[in-house]
């Protein structure tokens, strides 16, 4: 499993081909994990959620700005740059492997901007993620699951 979530960091910048569902999803796995990981140091260095209450009830709001809220963002945000060229690359790839354009893809961010419509494309890209890829190859490539393209009883 380990080995499909740091795959996409191989194929970094690979928008051809096609990527199957555990690599899709694996990825996204070792992104929440590390994302906790994150947070959870940035809660021990310094932020709490007792900084935000006290906010809420007139607080100063620079108990915010303690040495965890700078890791937490500065970690966030190296580890977002990092992972953002490999996100993009392995949805495309996803897509590929339903045999839909990776333009697909773009098309339901920019549909996402938009109030009410975001949602029904979210969820229409999160159904298309969780679908089987296409059976033998597309025009996208080999099939993953079956690389040499060999049917058993042709």
């Amino acid at each position: 499993m380990f080995e499909y979530m740091i795959m996409p960091f191989k194929r970094y910048a690979d928008f051809s081909g096609r990527s199957l569902r555990i690599e899709y999803w694996g990825f996204a796995l070792l992104n929440f994990i590390v994302f906790a990981v994150i947070f959870g140091i940035s809660m021990g260095l310094g932020l709490s959620l007792g900084a935000f209450q006290q906010i809420e009830q007139g607080g100063d709001p620079s108990l915010l700005f303690g040495t965890g809220f700078f890791v937490l963002i500065g970690l966030a945000g190296l580890y977002s740059l990092a992972v953002f060229i490999p996100s993009i690359a392995v949805a495309v790839r996803r897509f590929h492997d339903r045999d839909m354009s990776g333009w697909w893809y773009l098309g339901f961010i920019v549909l996402g901007l938009i109030p009410f419509v975001g949602w029904i494309a979210t969820i229409a890209s999160f159904v298309i993620t969780c679908l089987p890829g296409t059976a033998g190859p597309n025009r996208f490539g080999m099939d993953p699951r079956d690389p040499t393209g060999a049917e058993v009883f042709a």
